[in-house]
This record gives C-alpha cells, structure tokens and sequence, in this order.
C-alpha cells in the first residue's frame, strides 16, 4: 500500500479527493492547519496532522513516513484577502509551497501534483485560454499561484510533476459562508430568504467545473501527465447572472438579487480551454452544471 499525502486536505477539494484516494486503496496523509478546512470533512480511514504547510514539523512527517506521491492543495485562496495582505498570501501560497517541495527532494517522492489555478493565472480573456499562452495575473494570489508552478518546474530535476490549473470548482462541502465560492454562496442565501449580491452587475464570465471531475483529473495525474501543465475546465463560459437563474430555477427564489461593481482583484472574463487534458490525462468533464448545482442545493439543505 503507498503512502501518499495530501496537503489540504481537509478542504473542499482537498477532502473529495481523499475519499476518492481511500477509495483506491492508498494510505492517506493530510496536513492541513484547519485554518479554511475542517476537520469533519477527513476520511475517517486518513491521517489528519494538524499543522500549517510552513510549519517546521512537516519535516517530521516527512521522515516518519515515507510518500509516494504528494498532492499539494494546502492555499490562501481567498483572491480579495491577499489583495488586502500580500505578504501573507506569499508565505502561505510560495514558501508553503517551497517548504514540501524541498522536503519531496530530500525524502525521494516519486511525483508532485500541483493544484493551480487558471482562473487568475491568465487574468481577463476573450476566448478559452490555453496552456501556452503567456500568465497574466491581476491578483497577488493569481501571481503566488504562477510562483508556485515556476518553484515546481524547478524540481522537475529531482522528480516529475503535473500542474492541474483549476477553473471555478464548485460542489458539496464549498464554504456558504466564505468570500469565496459563489454557487454555495448563492445556494445558502436563497434557501436561508437572503438576497444574493451579482458584482459585476452579473455581467462577469466564468468556468464552472465540478469538484468530482476535478478529483479524477488529479487520480489521473498519478499515473499521467508528467511534466506538464494542463488546464481543468469545462471551456464554457457561464455569466454570474446565467448562474445565479440557474439555481433560482432549482431552489425556487423570488427575492431580487443585488448589483454592484467588480472588487478589487476580480475580472471580467474567464474561462480555459481543456484540450490538452483531453489528449494526456484522457480527462473531460462529465458532470453537466445543472445536475452539479443540483447536488450542491441538495447538500446545502442538510448544512
């Protein structure tokens, strides 16, 4: 059985994927500093080290046990936050990530995955963005996340790497009471009678992709894909108000929503074209976004 770690995975995306690796059979490790997870997402049959990913026991687990692969999901995630504070943003999104990196090194890990994020990576754009077209971050988070990926092609010398860069991940266990994650934001307030607030006036553009296809793209990753950088998305942009009557039909809202402008960080148009993920991982997305945001509804009723 492999030992394999998960940094963060005690978080939305981090603890899907878990399951998903107890499920295989693997012997799962999470750190996680439960700073944005909790602790009652963890798998039950998973090791959970309560510690950041800068912290300086995270060489202990290293020695103590022996990885066969590393995901690293562990972030500040939070785009208006490290608008706010920078400097923390880096340390947890750059020197965390440094920290495993240079503990995979010296403990002989055979592959790191890399969860990246397209959707502040390539900033505004016009038409899928694509692999090769050049970075354009607007954000602080968008530039320690394209930071991250340069730290992991660094490595490549001592093992093989897959950056998976995320569109806009949604699903069960997405915090409805974060600054983040606009469908179970959206979801909650119309369940609980609230009125939702569309920045942008409902006019921005995003890529909207299920946490479960995001997970099978990473369990692809472990035998797939190395030394590339690919983009998980679905290639089809949805507008926060196309969103927001989507899950009005499903939840059945009449309240009308509120419109102000786009804060700090944020951007107008995004959304990535998956092709490449299609050709190396043999990954698409297979959930279409109703029938997601229908599991989200239906989730967010028993939180």
């Amino acid at each position: 059985m492999q030992n394999v770690l998960v940094t963060g995975g005690a978080g939305f995306i981090g603890s899907h994927l878990v399951d998903a690796l107890v499920e295989r059979e693997y012997k799962v490790f999470i750190i996680d500093d439960l700073s944005t997870g909790k602790e009652e997402n963890v798998n039950s049959r998973a090791f959970l080290y309560k510690l950041s990913v800068q912290d300086d026991g995270v060489g202990g687990i290293f020695k103590k046990v022996k990885f066969s692969h590393v995901f690293h999901l562990a972030a500040q995630a939070d785009v208006r936050k490290s608008c706010g504070d920078p400097s923390y943003d880096a340390k947890s999104n750059i020197m965390g990530a440094l920290n495993i990196l240079s503990l995979c090194r010296s403990y002989g890990v055979k592959k790191f995955i890399f969860s990246s994020s397209g959707g502040v990576i390539y900033g505004d754009v016009k038409k899928p963005a694509r692999e090769e077209e050049p970075p354009s971050p607007v954000s602080p988070y968008g530039i320690s996340k394209l930071a991250g990926e340069l730290y992991v092609k660094f490595f490549r010398a001592y093992f093989p790497y897959t950056i998976l860069r995320y569109s806009n991940v949604y699903g069960e266990r997405q915090d409805p009471f974060g600054e983040a994650g606009v469908v179970s934001i959206f979801g909650n307030n119309m369940l609980d009678g609230k009125p939702c607030t569309l920045y942008g006036y409902g006019k921005p553009v995003r890529d909207y992709v299920y946490v479960e296809d995001v997970v099978r793209a990473n369990m692809l990753s472990l035998q797939r894909g190395d030394n590339e950088t690919m983009n998980i998305g679905t290639g089809k942009p949805t507008s926060v108000q196309q969103l927001y009557s989507m899950l009005k039909e499903i939840v059945g809202d009449n309240i009308p929503p509120v419109h102000k402008p786009l804060r700090d960080g944020e951007i107008n148009s995004n959304y990535l074209c998956p092709d490449k993920a299609k050709d190396v991982l043999g990954w698409q997305p297979s959930v279409p976004m109703k029938g997601g945001l229908s599991r989200v509804v239906k989730w967010l009723k028993t939180v």
